[in-house]
């Protein structure tokens, strides 16, 4: 299915509607069965001279004919714009929600009760082809849905499929989740400047690090507190970093942190 989907309508044209198109385009998607929306005429002409898609401002003319229709706007415009698209997306369309918070069920009802709806959460890695997405499958969709929303989002990284109870931890452990490795990078690139290390070669081994921890976790198979075991040494350099950690609560902070994304993806979805 890699590459044939039909003609493709992004209905918004942010940073995630660009990077799914740009994965697609690579992965051999024709740019001529894309096509985008979006109110920015600057945005419309940037896809059609860097990446070769059609834009339009008219979300519905747009979508008529659309085999996928990919929502790609803020869950504070979705209102308004299934509003709009009511009546102009085809029945038979699969439907791909790339809005954090908005229920499948909510998206079907605006749309006339029985669309073909797949939710995802995909996160900002997917600008270079290394993201993580969760899916999941509204109260119409097939089982070709999911595989066909799988294909389109497979190009930007991973996809893993969940039940849509689950997607509140997704949004706050992956869909989040990298601003929180942000921090730690950010916290650990202050730290090298108060050492006096040289800013591009701090840069370079702390970048280094985050991704070849991930890398190793990757390839072996290893529980991440297994690996933290073989890399602290009783009494090392290691050690009093993480014992230091551990007095100040950072752990227990972290969990909090990401309980309390939880709780405002629930109150963003309207659960809360």
């Amino acid at each position: 299915m890699s590459g044939d989907f039909g003609a493709v309508c992004f209905v918004g044209a942010g940073n995630m509607a660009e990077a799914l198109i740009r994965a697609l385009v690579k992965g051999g998607t024709p740019a001529s069965s894309l096509r985008v929306t979006d109110v920015r005429a600057d945005r419309l002409e940037f896809f059609r001279r860097e990446l070769g898609v059609e834009g339009a401002a008219d979300n519905a003319s747009a979508a008529r004919g659309a085999a996928v229709v990919v929502l790609a706007v803020k869950p504070q415009a979705m209102d308004a714009v299934l509003q709009g698209l009511c009546g102009a997306v085809a029945p038979e369309a699969l439907v791909l929600s790339i809005a954090a918070g908005v229920p499948c069920a909510r998206i079907e009802a605006a749309l006339g009760g029985a669309a073909r709806v797949v939710r995802a959460m995909p996160n900002t890695p997917a600008l270079v082809a290394a993201g993580a997405s969760a899916i999941c499958a509204g109260a119409h969709a097939t089982a070709a849905d999911l595989d066909r929303a799988e294909a389109l989002l497979r190009p930007a990284g991973r996809v893993v499929r969940v039940a849509e109870a689950d997607m509140d931890a997704v949004t706050a452990l992956s869909g989040s989740g990298p601003a929180y490795v942000f921090l730690l990078i950010e916290q650990m690139l202050a730290s090298a400047a108060e050492f006096g290390l040289d800013p591009e070669a701090a840069r370079s081994l702390v970048i280094a690090t985050v991704a070849g921890s991930a890398r190793l976790l990757e390839e072996t198979g290893l529980d991440p507190r297994e690996a933290r075991r073989r890399v602290t040494s009783e009494k090392g350099t290691t050690d009093a970093a993480i014992r230091t950690m551990e007095s100040r609560g950072v752990p227990a902070a972290l969990r909090e942190a990401f309980a309390a994304a939880r709780r405002r993806a629930a109150e963003l979805s309207g659960k809360g």
